[in-house]
């Protein structure tokens, strides 16, 4: 465990990193957290991305962001710190590699200056992506929604081409496939996009 945990510079939290954390390898699309859920582990990536996803009782789904190596969930952390079920989605992007590290550490910890450092980093840094989404969500036409969500897509998977259909962007997009097939339409013809059979090529990246 210590020699897969490289975020840590602190020899007594990687200690108890070490002693308390469960590394986990996941495979690509499973699924780690669903909305309901009672949390009983913050994730802390080590290698791959997840992807957050907002899901309401009717199971609408909004993409919120990526975590990357180094990155762990702030809406995880809001809710166990509240004592709030799941409030999102997290599904493996690529394969992964994790620490899962207990909820009842995550509070004690905070004696350690680079811990207590790193949640509130994470905490901005989500903050100001969730910020961007919601921008994107209230300012912004569909269309730069939809190339925005293409771009981080592609960025999590490191490679331009998304292995992906018009329903499911449309579904965590909260949108109509229709409207995302003609969206989608109109960027191939501006060179934004390639189109494919279940898949997507991002040319802007």
């Amino acid at each position: 465990m210590t020699k897969r945990n490289t975020i840590f510079s602190d020899p007594d939290l990687s200690s108890d990193i070490e002693k308390y954390a469960r590394h986990k390898v996941i495979e690509k699309g499973d699924i780690l957290i669903r909305p309901g859920d009672e949390i009983v582990y913050i994730p802390v990536v080590l290698k791959g991305s997840i992807r957050i996803i907002r899901q309401d009782m009717d199971g609408q789904e909004v993409f919120l962001y990526h975590l990357y190596p180094g990155q762990t969930c702030a809406m995880s952390l809001t809710c166990c710190q509240s004592g709030k079920k799941s409030m999102i989605k997290a599904i493996a992007e690529t394969e992964s590699e994790i620490l899962q590290i207990p909820v009842r550490m995550t509070e004690d910890w905070y004696k350690y200056p680079e811990w207590k450092a790193y949640i509130s980093n994470n905490y901005a840094n989500r903050f100001a992506e969730l910020l961007q989404t919601i921008d994107l969500i209230a300012f912004s036409n569909m269309d730069k929604q939809l190339l925005h969500y293409l771009e981080e897509r592609s960025k999590a998977l490191n490679t331009r081409v998304i292995e992906i259909t018009h329903q499911e962007i449309a579904d965590e997009l909260h949108a109509h496939r229709e409207a995302i097939s003609r969206l989608l339409r109109v960027m191939e013809q501006k060179k934004l996009v390639k189109l494919g059979r279940n898949n997507i090529e991002v040319l802007t990246t």
